[in-house]
This record gives C-alpha cells, structure tokens and sequence, in this order.
C-alpha cells in the first residue's frame, strides 16, 4: 500500500501550522504564521475565503465546533495569547453539499456572499502564546493550552458569552497540545514535560484523573481512539515514538453495604491508564503530528523528517503445540505505507485524516490525508493499493 498525492492547495506565503477538516462540510481551515486563517474546498482543492483581523500574531491552531446547525463556528488559537470565536451563517455551500444528489460547486459571486464571517469574541486569560484550541465532543466546551504552563477550559454561555470553567496547572513546562475523548467529556494535554495529563469534571470542579508518562522527550500531539469506554489514546514525541496507551476497566470489588453518600468520592474519577504498545520506529527526527482515524482506525504520523507514516493494527495468529493443535492471537501495528519528503525539505507540522469528496460535493467512503508544511503547502493523499 502507498500514499499518493493528489492535489495541493494554493501555496501560502509563510508556514502553515496545522490544517483541519471541517466535521460535516467538504471545508478545510487552515492556521498561518501570517495571522490568516483560510478556508480551502476538498472538492477542487481552491481558496474559499481568507479570515483575518482577530489576531496581532501568528495563528497557531484552529478548530471547527462540532453539532452546529445553521452555522460554522470556529475557533482560533493565537501566539498573542488569545483564542478567537469566529461565526459564518450556513448558506447555499451547506444545504448543497448535503444533498449529495444535488451538489454542485459554487461560482466566485456566490462563495463570496456565503463566506461572511464574524468575529465573535475574543477569550483573554493566557500569559503567554496559546498552542492549541479544541472542542468536546458536545460542544459546550472549549480547551486551550498555552507556553505559560495552564490548560483553561472554557463553557459557552449565551450570547456568545464564554466562562472560565477550570485553570489546569498540573504541568511544569510548556503546554503543546489538547485534545477531547470523541465521546466523553474527557480531556488530554501533552507537555514539554515529557508527560500526557487527563482531565475530567468531578463535582463543580475539573480534576487530573490520570499521568501518563513514559516518553523520554517533548510529547507533540495525542490522538483518541474512537473505541467506547474502554478507548486507547495514541501520542507522538520528539523522542521519535509513537505509544499507544490503554484504559485499564475499574476492577469491580464486592464490598459491605453501606449507607448512601451525597458526597461524590474523587476517587471515583480517577482512573489506571497503561502504556500497551510503541510503534515500530520509522521517523529519525520529532513527531509533530499524529490521528487516528476514526472511520478505519489506521494511524497517520508526520515528522521534522519530512515524512508521513502510516500503521495499521493487524491481528496475528500462533500456532502452538502441532501435537496438541494449540494456537493464539496476538495484535500487531506495522507500517504500511510511507511518503518520504512530502513537503520537499522541509518539517511537517501536521497530519489528518478527513473524508473524500467528490466534485459534485457529495461525501465519498474513502479517506484522504491532508499535511501541512514549512513550505506554506497543504498536501492531500490518497492510499492506493
């Protein structure tokens, strides 16, 4: 299996940092050094729109608000220390690509009237740059992480009104990433710590359920799994690994009968994660970016190598005793595909997954990878056989 190229977005004058699917729409955002954000069609691979004036520096991470309906919101992650909330109004582009047997691309004049965006509010707390931004699954929270150490995690009210719900301050170095379980209200952060943090509500209050370390440098980014209650998460280090953690089932114990508590224990919220697996070694230099689709479950990783690697998770059987005819099963990532020098010479800053989409705008099977450059590029792939 191989990864080939099939498009690029037009060529951005100054690095991209990251690039992100929208969840429902065959949209792409993208965060720039240049204090942009740009909004490019999966369909043809052209600029919709450029967003800008929210932020005084560089855009470092963006993220589009799940469950919305007559709406895009997104959200953008700034080195001025802010996080911006930008809304767009859902027109002709929306109701078209939800109609796959009715889609059709847009004219100029009309991507130029749909594409009005607003800029909302502007969330302040940071000391210091704002690494990343990221939605729960519902909607009603927001995260964002930043270089002064904090993760604050923010509850929408109305009115475009935002409340600091918790500061995180369980890290001791440089915050670089967050990250929300696709089902529950549970939170990730990795760190120039060397360690990965999990968060979830207890009471009126955000508490750290779980450390994980186990990396030997910078952990860069974490991907979930999409798996139910018993999920893994996947996290990519400047120590050149890829781990795969599991979340061990809470041991259930018989215990006396005792009178109910109005009190909720902490303990009830904290739970044992364990290091499963590390990935077979294929970067030479710091993973900046890793997913895991949701749809396929195979792994995408991307490095200052200049390389992008794929993993999938593959069930081995072995044989026993040939007397006895005895034999088990055992599970094994392998990589299975790898584009060398996807953006030239230089670094990959991120990797996604996101669906195909036909030029009519109707929502294929397939998955594409979209990488995003040093270069100011936007590479899409496609796996082949």
């Amino acid at each position: 299996m191989s990864a080939k190229l099939v498009g690029s977005f037009p060529p951005q004058p100054d690095r991209v940092w990251c690039a992100v699917p929208h969840p429902r729409l065959p949209l792409v955002a993208t965060a720039s050094t240049d204090r942009i954000v740009r909004i490019y069609s999966l369909p043809d691979f052209s600029l919709i729109s450029n967003i800008e004036g929210g932020h005084r520096r560089s855009i470092r991470s963006v993220a589009w608000k799940p469950n919305t309906k007559g709406e895009s919101v997104l959200a953008t992650a700034s080195f001025d220390s802010t996080t911006g909330i930008w809304h767009k109004l859902d027109g002709a582009a929306d109701s078209r690509t939800n109609n796959s047997e009715e889609g059709a691309p847009l004219n100029s004049e009309e991507r130029e009237e749909d594409e009005e965006w607003r800029f909302a509010v502007v969330l302040d707390g940071h000391d210091s740059e704002v690494k990343s931004v990221a939605w729960s699954a519902g909607g009603s929270f927001l995260a964002t992480c930043s270089r002064d150490k904090t993760v604050w995690i923010w509850e929408e009210m109305e009115g475009d009104n935002y409340e600091t719900v918790a500061v995180l301050q369980e890290h001791s170095q440089d915050v670089k990433i967050v990250a929300w379980h696709p089902e529950e209200e549970l939170l990730a952060s990795a760190s120039y710590d060397d360690t990965i943090r999990l968060y979830r509500e207890d009471a009126d209050d955000w508490i750290c359920c779980a450390v994980l370390a186990g990396h030997g440098s910078t952990v860069w980014d974490v991907s979930f799994e999409n798996a139910g209650s018993q999920s893994r998460l996947a996290s990519a280090s400047d120590d050149q690994t890829v781990k795969i953690w599991h979340r061990k089932p809470k041991v259930q114990q018989e215990v006396m009968p005792r009178q109910p508590s109005i009190i909720k224990q902490a303990d009830d919220q904290l739970e044992d994660w364990e290091e499963q697996s590390c990935l077979p070694k294929a970067h030479s230099r710091t993973i900046y970016s890793i997913d895991w689709s949701k749809r396929t479950g195979l792994i995408a990783t991307a490095s200052g190598d200049g390389q992008i690697v794929v993993y999938r998770e593959e069930e081995l059987i072995e044989h026993g005793d040939a007397n006895e005819g005895t034999s088990s099963k055992r599970k094994e990532w392998r990589v299975i595909a790898q584009v060398t020098s996807a953006h030239g010479v230089y670094e990959i800053n991120s990797v996604a997954w996101c669906s195909k989409w036909s030029t009519q705008g109707a929502r294929m099977d397939e998955e594409l990878l979209i990488s995003a450059g040093d270069d100011g590029v936007v590479n899409v792939f496609e796996l082949t056989i």
